[in-house]
């Protein structure tokens, strides 16, 4: 299923094995909706799969918000494309029937937001896979994540997100309470092998399928 529906140009896959927590597939810079369902497929076979396109436009490049310069944010933006976000996601729920929180599985400027989504509207995800993320804010008071379970991909030849800043968002995270495990990858900022890996085992444990 795909359309301008609920707010977001999206792709919804059902379910086709019961009791798994869905998956909210969020794309990288210059994605679309299409690029992660054969990841999330992959990831945790079976699951229901949503996935939106960002709204904004980057030289003709989806994004999820606006950035200033590379790894400078829009931080306006950011919050209001987060809430955006959160209603989509609690819209789709009642809509397509998913009575879990999804779980989200980000690359780079999708990790980016689904880190916001954990920091500014806990709640809307029941974990999150964040792939090459940065610290996207800092919330006064941090939110209370109360042990919600986060993995974070992070690369040691990554251009773009610096090892200080995969550890920041690993820190910021646990002092609010969230559940976090980082693991470095002798990658850049791209998807490997054993971001499936990671990924699988992740998701795996959290939906008690190992």
């Amino acid at each position: 299923m795909t359309g301008p529906a609920l707010g977001f140009i999206h792709r919804f896959a059902p379910a086709t094995r019961p009791g798994l927590p869905p998956l909210l597939l969020l794309h990288g810079t210059g994605g679309n909706e299409d690029d992660l369902l054969p990841l999330g497929e992959r990831l945790l076979a079976g699951a229901a799969r949503l996935s939106p396109r960002g709204q904004v436009l980057e030289r003709g490049m989806p994004r999820f918000f606006r950035r200033i310069a590379e790894g400078v944010f829009d931080l306006d933006d950011l919050r209001r494309r987060t809430d955006e976000l959160a209603e989509f996601v609690a819209a789709a729920r009642t809509e397509y029937g998913l009575s879990a929180p999804p779980v989200a599985v980000g690359f780079s400027n999708g990790a980016n937001i689904a880190a916001a989504l954990l920091l500014l509207r806990p709640g809307t995800l029941g974990g999150a896979l964040l792939l090459r993320p940065m610290v996207p804010l800092v919330p006064t008071p941090l939110p209370a994540l109360g042990g919600v379970p986060v993995q974070i991909n992070a690369g040691l030849a990554d251009p773009i997100v610096t090892p200080e800043q995969s550890e920041a968002l690993a820190d910021l995270l646990r002092r609010a309470g969230a559940d976090v495990a980082l693991d470095w990858l002798k990658v850049g900022h791209t998807l490997s092998s054993a971001d499936l890996e990671i990924g699988e085992r992740f998701l795996a444990a959290l939906s008690g399928t190992v």
